[in-house]
């Protein structure tokens, strides 16, 4: 891996501007329960669907329980050195723009500036109605629904309230997934850190940056799809590659 790493040290050096994206990866180092892998938590909750969740009162309940345990697991984590280091590169002007696929809120409490991170998935840490888009603490929907054994209505409209995150089924953020494929095409090193790069749109910044004249590297546990379209790839853990960055 050190040869590896010491390749990245020199794309880095080189860039001027730098892209990252994050996944899962970089956020279950900290404990957040990983959706995909093996014990996961589609293994544990039933995945509810966009329209499913809009016609359906249980369906609403079931996943407001996978809401309320998802805060609580968020709720004991702190953001790890892969967090902390991205918000570094960007506070020092390394790092233009942070592209994250994660909903935690890790990023944010790592340090990183929120008008420089893009949530392309959404955050899970906050909540908002779907019809007047005003917004709920997650306190006061766990309030309501334990009051009333009810999903949470709207306090100014009535409306049903769902968290700040994209659902399945339900259609990406046109404004937001424009802008993260724009900056990809500002990079001249895009580098994707934590993600297996498998769900798009978020899959094909890398490629788009690319396209765009940017080196591309990988930093993760696993292989990648993507690996071979890679200008360095260095498998391991986050923590411990980006201390050694």
């Amino acid at each position: 891996m050190s040869d590896r790493v010491e390749q990245l040290k020199v794309l880095l050096d080189e860039a001027q501007t730098v892209v990252i994206l994050t996944g899962a990866g970089i956020s279950t180092e900290s404990g957040v329960p990983d959706f995909r892998s093996p014990g996961g938590l589609w293994e544990k909750f039933r995945i509810v669907e966009y329209d499913e969740y809009l016609s359906s009162e249980e369906a609403r309940i079931e996943d407001w329980h996978r809401r309320f345990f998802m805060a609580d697991q968020i709720g004991q984590v702190e953001p790890n050195i892969g967090h902390t280091e991205i918000a570094k590169w960007i506070n020092n002007g390394k790092c233009t723009q942070l592209i994250t696929q994660n909903v935690d809120s890790l990023h944010l409490r790592g340090g990183a500036p929120q008008d420089k991170i893009i949530e392309i998935h959404g955050n899970a840490t906050t909540e908002s109605c779907i019809s007047c888009s005003e917004h709920h603490s997650i306190e006061l929907c766990r309030t309501l629904f334990e009051a009333t054994g009810e999903s949470p209505k709207c306090q100014s409209c009535d409306g049903l309230v769902k968290a700040d995150i994209v659902m399945f089924g339900e259609k990406m953020p046109v404004k937001k997934t424009a802008e993260a494929f724009k900056i990809a095409e500002t990079a001249d090193l895009f580098l994707a850190i934590g993600t297996s790069l498998v769900v798009n749109p978020a899959a094909g910044l890398p490629l788009h940056a690319k396209h765009n004249n940017a080196k591309f590297a990988i930093i993760n546990r696993d292989a990648t799809e993507l690996d071979n379209f890679a200008d360095c790839v260095v498998n391991g853990e986050i923590e411990e590659v980006m201390s050694a960055i």
